[in-house]
């Protein structure tokens, strides 16, 4: 098979009717470019690095992977052990079908086919749980993420009864609070991790796969429980979200763009699109005071994993939120590619790299997630 540039490859899909011309914006902003032809060249270079990246698995080359710290925050730190990292391979596939690629089909046709079968491969046919090397219910809920997509785009026979297997697990896992931890089975629950089943969920959802109401349900109070309303004493916090809910009123928790980026997108992927929660929290995330500051691209954990949920906080709000948002955050996040086509974090390169490209190319169109 003759293998294409990305950017050639969709110029052909768009010559020929296939895909719409999604660089431009649609919600009245006709003309708009989005993705400038620098951005679409850093864009080539990162998921060119990605594909280099890609561990094609010893025991069967119709599987590949990438390796990546499997872990969590500690304080300021990220700490944990390097493995097979099933969260990592579906947001590096995830970023691969945000430029048209499927399985089989496109530049990187070959890459998400191999990223398919290793992650089809480590769905525990016990319980659903999607897992490798000790990874828990983050690298889960982005696996069942990418099968859902996937599954969308392709109809493949063979992802609809995991997906099935995987959603289920993550419906068992849903504790009291309404939220989800680390581990299935686990009491008490976290924003961070609660929104990536929340999305799961939506995009399973989406194709066909039955989610219980009661579970959307029980997950948009607990997303709800844990805003901060204009009864809180500081208000440079209002409309912003808790990490955690502990204590009523007053929570020994804390706060930040991240965390508020996912309590709005958790509550757009349940359905909430126009509540009190949603607006005002959109309002902290385009406040100057939370938004990370660039210098911390490198040294931190969570910038880009902020921007990932900002971004698609932003994207579902249209208007002035995105077109004011877009531009800037493409502009910053260029200013850290590194000349061999990477991004960096203190998780790594991979994952860091997987989150930049995703989000620099929502304006493309492409994941079925991103339907308003």
């Amino acid at each position: 098979m003759v293998k294409l540039a990305a950017a050639t490859w969709v110029s052909i899909a768009l010559a020929a009717g296939f895909l719409a011309p999604a660089s431009r914006a649609d919600d009245g902003n006709v003309g708009l470019v989005e993705v400038t032809p620098r951005a679409e060249a850093a864009i080539r270079a990162g998921l060119d690095y990605l594909a280099s990246k890609q561990v094609v698995d010893p025991k069967d080359p119709e599987q590949g992977y990438w390796v990546e710290m499997i872990g969590r925050k500690v304080n300021d730190e990220y700490r944990g052990h390097m493995g097979r990292h099933v969260g990592v391979t579906a947001l590096a596939c995830m970023a691969f079908l945000s430029n048209g690629s499927t399985p089989g089909r496109g530049p990187y046709g070959e890459q998400v086919a191999r990223g398919l079968n290793f992650l089809l491969a480590r769905v525990n046919k016990d319980d659903g749980f999607i897992t490798a090397d000790e990874s828990r219910m983050y690298e889960h809920a982005f696996a069942t993420l990418f099968l859902a997509e996937v599954y969308g785009m392709t109809a493949d026979d063979r992802i609809r009864p995991k997906l099935q297997q995987a959603v289920d697990c993550i419906v068992r896992a849903q504790n009291h609070y309404g939220g989800w931890r680390y581990l299935p089975g686990s009491k008490d629950s976290d924003m961070s991790i609660t929104v990536c089943q929340v999305q799961a969920l939506r995009a399973a959802r989406n194709v066909g796969i039955y989610v219980p109401r009661g579970t959307i349900d029980a997950a948009i109070a607990y997303v709800k429980a844990s805003f901060i309303d204009e009864t809180y004493p500081n208000p440079a916090y209002r409309g912003g979200f808790w990490y955690q809910v502990i204590d009523q009123p007053f929570r020994s928790s804390r706060t930040s763009f991240p965390l508020t980026a996912a309590g709005v997108t958790a509550l757009y992927g349940a359905g909430e699109y126009d509540s009190r929660e949603v607006e005002e929290g959109l309002k902290f995330l385009f406040h100057p005071r939370w938004r990370p500051p660039e210098w911390r691209a490198q040294s931190s954990f969570d910038y880009y994993y902020g921007h990932y949920y900002a971004a698609q906080a932003f994207y579902q709000a249209g208007g002035a939120y995105w077109r004011e948002w877009y531009p800037d955050i493409r502009e910053e996040m260029l200013k850290w590619q590194h000349q061999e086509g990477y991004w960096q974090d203190l998780v790594g390169r991979n994952y860091a790299t997987a989150m930049a490209c995703i989000i620099l190319q929502l304006p493309y169109r492409y994941l079925p997630i991103l339907e308003r």
